[in-house]
């Protein structure tokens, strides 16, 4: 099966279950696969790219791997949930249709007018639920993304706010994935590793990797070491050893919310994210309120003043050493 195609095409498969001397999978609706290993597992584990449907390269990886899983080519060892998130935008090629799918989750869909992606919100919420449900086995989830814009440091990682302490072989797995930055959310949010994590107690982390491209124009030797550390999970393989420098360790210290239409950010359009910003820098303002880098430094990630109202525009990350996840 070539769960990718059969999604851009929205096609439903012929057969939509099936197994090999390895494994039985079931196709659970659009970009929605459920795949178990015939033997015992110990993890339990959700992959979900395509949320936002312009993020391509991380899509890409996911089908190779369920290439390689349904073809006998790459052993499992976890039971497997693959979901591509938002197809309709992913075939028109745009980040979304309507509304951000990675503001809605954990109910939060209630709050956009309804549409194609507030349905499908619900939707991934259902299958998570279920696919947890009951489910004894250590559980994780990996929401793989692209940024928007270009960064100073390339490949990282957000976990989501969580008062229990962070999953320790989740931290070796990124560790693995020569993630350059780990950002920490220290207030609920709504996105698709939240829920997760909140809903499902799974050790959740969104993971940006690159820059969104279309289709084919994606050089995916770039991902080699993300997408090691993940074969290596699903196959229930040694992590690899990583080989360059300590990933760096931020937490979100100000969320710039867009309260109003005259919000300004006072950055560049092309900032980058993890440009670094010196003490008493004006970042933002709108009526009535006003926010400056308020410590020697700070970094900016995911400027954006283009939000809709109530939406987040940026955040200021501090850096902070790694006990802090624990």
């Amino acid at each position: 099966m070539d769960l990718l195609a059969l999604t851009l095409a929205g096609q439903v498969p012929a057969n939509q279950q099936g197994e090999n001397a390895q494994l039985r999978w079931r196709w659970l609706g659009e970009g929605l696969l459920e795949i178990t290993p015939q033997q015992g597992y110990q993890r339990a584990v959700v992959l979900s790219a395509g949320i936002h449907g312009n993020e391509t390269a991380p899509i890409e990886l996911l089908n190779q791997l369920v290439v390689d899983l349904l073809a006998g080519s790459r052993r499992l060892a976890v039971r497997l949930l693959v979901i591509l998130g938002n197809p309709a935008a992913m075939r028109a090629g745009k980040r979304y249709l309507h509304s951000d799918m990675n503001r809605m989750f954990g109910g939060r869909h209630r709050d956009f007018p309804a549409s194609g992606e507030t349905a499908r919100a619900l939707q991934l919420e259902q299958r998570v639920v279920e696919f947890f449900e009951l489910e004894s086995a250590a559980r994780a989830h990996y929401d793989l993304h692209t940024a928007i814009r270009e960064s100073c440091l390339p490949r990282f990682g957000i976990l989501p706010f969580q008062q229990r302490p962070y999953d320790p072989s989740q931290l070796a797995l990124l560790d693995a994935a020569e993630l350059d930055a780990l950002v920490i959310h220290r207030a609920p949010g709504g996105t698709f590793s939240h829920f997760s994590s909140e809903q499902a107690t799974a050790a959740s982390c969104t993971l940006e990797l690159g820059k969104a491209r279309p289709f084919g124009d994606n050089d995916l030797q770039q991902f080699s070491a993300i997408n090691r550390a993940l074969q290596s999970l699903v196959s229930g393989e040694a992590l690899p050893a990583r080989s360059g420098a300590a990933m760096r360790i931020f937490q979100v210290e100000k969320s710039l919310i867009k309260r109003s239409e005259d919000f300004r950010l006072h950055l560049a359009d092309d900032t980058a994210n993890f440009t670094v910003l010196p003490q008493g820098t004006l970042v933002c303002e709108q009526a009535g309120e006003q926010y400056r880098v308020q410590h020697a430094q700070q970094w900016i990630l995911f400027p954006n003043p283009q939000v809709a109202v109530g939406l987040r525009a940026g955040m200021l990350l501090s850096e902070v050493p790694r006990d802090c996840l624990f």
